[in-house]
Parts: structure tokens; sequence; C-alpha cells
């Protein structure tokens, strides 16, 4: 299952990696609450016959399953609108892992959405840098094919006191159009090389084709540009790059 901030997807695949049948998604209503996730995503298991496991991205800081942080499903009526006081109690420190696992008795991995697209794509060779660009910038670090403690790069002030979600979201993307848009976006990736000095650079997300050819055509032959299919094919990878001693 892939939560993110206009949207829930999920998928059945085999444990090779393939996806069997139709993909469902339905939208996310805003005010959204655990309850309203967890409502979704019994609706859609239940197309899903005989499934052993489960797996779960969404946006935020997760911590071995637990909600840390979200940013979008704590707001009146979706990114960039009021927080709702009883929405960010309800969501802070929610064990979501546990949560599945125990509404539908099989195990359950919960991580940010930007990891699992992540478990899809990386070699597992040195250090690979994965970034995905919707709603706001996702970010996943893989060290050797193990998952590095989750970073919430996207709040880390990028210039003018504004955030990396800021300057890159859907929102600025909609305002500057697509061209300005994409230069920010190389600006802004150029500021994270030297704080990660990858070896890989994973490029994916839904805005990721947004990203101007002119634009593309100034990265070098490490970075890679990802289909946002990743984002769901992950999801089996993910148990194998989760790091040791996770539940399930």
């Amino acid at each position: 299952m892939d939560c993110g901030g206009g949207g829930i997807k999920s998928s059945l695949f085999d444990r090779a990696g393939f996806q069997l049948g139709t993909a469902q998604r339905t939208a996310v209503r805003y005010p959204f609450s655990p309850a309203d996730l967890l409502r979704i995503v019994t609706s859609h298991a239940q197309a899903f016959d005989g499934f052993e496991r489960m797996t779960l991205g969404m946006p935020g800081m997760i911590r071995r399953g637990v909600v840390v942080y979200t940013p979008h499903y704590i707001r009146r009526a979706g990114p960039h609108t009021k927080v709702e006081p009883e929405l960010a109690a309800a969501w802070d420190r929610l064990d979501m892992e546990e949560a599945l696992a125990e509404r539908f008795d099989v195990p359950a991995l919960v991580l940010n959405d930007a990891e699992i697209a992540a478990a899809g794509v990386v070699s597992g060779r040195g250090c690979e840098l994965v970034l995905t660009l919707g709603t706001g910038l996702g970010t996943a670090l893989v060290d050797d094919g193990r998952l590095a403690p989750h970073l919430e790069v996207s709040h880390a002030q990028a210039r003018w006191g504004l955030t990396y979600d800021d300057v890159v979201g859907e929102a600025e993307r909609i305002r500057l159009g697509d061209s300005a848009w994409s230069r920010r976006v190389l600006r802004a990736i150029d500021s994270l090389w030297p704080v990660f000095r990858w070896d890989k650079l994973y490029i994916g997300g839904g805005n990721s084709a947004r990203i101007s050819t002119g634009v593309r055509a100034k990265f070098d032959e490490n970075v890679i540009f990802i289909p946002n299919a990743a984002g769901m094919n992950g999801g089996v990878r993910a148990w194998a790059l989760a790091r040791p001693g996770r539940r399930g």
C-alpha cells in the first residue's frame, strides 16, 4: 500500500515482486484520521484473497513502524493548510505496524513511502540516495543494501527560511510552471550533494516525469530516473532492506 497526500494505492504482488491483478486507488479526503486510513486499507484488502503479509508506505517520519510525524494527514484540509490539533494527537506515536498486524492477522511492515520506492530500485552496492517528487520531497538512503535511519530532509531549510518541501513541492510546481520548477529542483539537488555524496542518485515520484529535458541533460551518469511504480513494487523487497530486528 502506497499512502500519499492525495490518494491511497494498493496492489497484490507475488514473492518475486510481480503484480497480480489490478491496482486500486482511493482519494484521500481531508480531514484524514488514522481510522480513515484503516478503513481504506480494509476496503482494499477485501479485494485481495489470501495475502500473507502487508507493506505500507506513508509520508513522514516512520520509526520501527510507529508514526513519529506525518506532515499531511494532521492538517484540516490537506497539505499546507492549518494543523488540526486533534488529528495531530491521533497520529502522534501511532503504532501503525501493530494496528495492521492486529486487524489482518498477518505480519506488517510500515516505512516511509520513499523507502518503499528505494527498495524497488537500488542495486545494493554503495551509498544510494532516492528522492521522490510529489506533494513534497521524499528521501531514502540505502547503504550497501540496508536502509539507513530515516531523515526528514524535506523539512530542512533550503533557503529564505523555506524547507525543501516548500521549494520543490507540488504547490511550487503549479505556481512556477514545469520549466522554472525543474531548474529549482536541480538547484535543490545540487545543494544535497555535499551532504550525501552518493554513489548513485535515483529520482522518482509522480512529478519526476515533469522535470524538463534540458534539466535532465545536466545530470551525470550516476543519476537515474525511476518510474512512479517503484513506490508499489518495492513493497516486496522492502522486507529484505529493513533494519535487522524489525518485527514480523
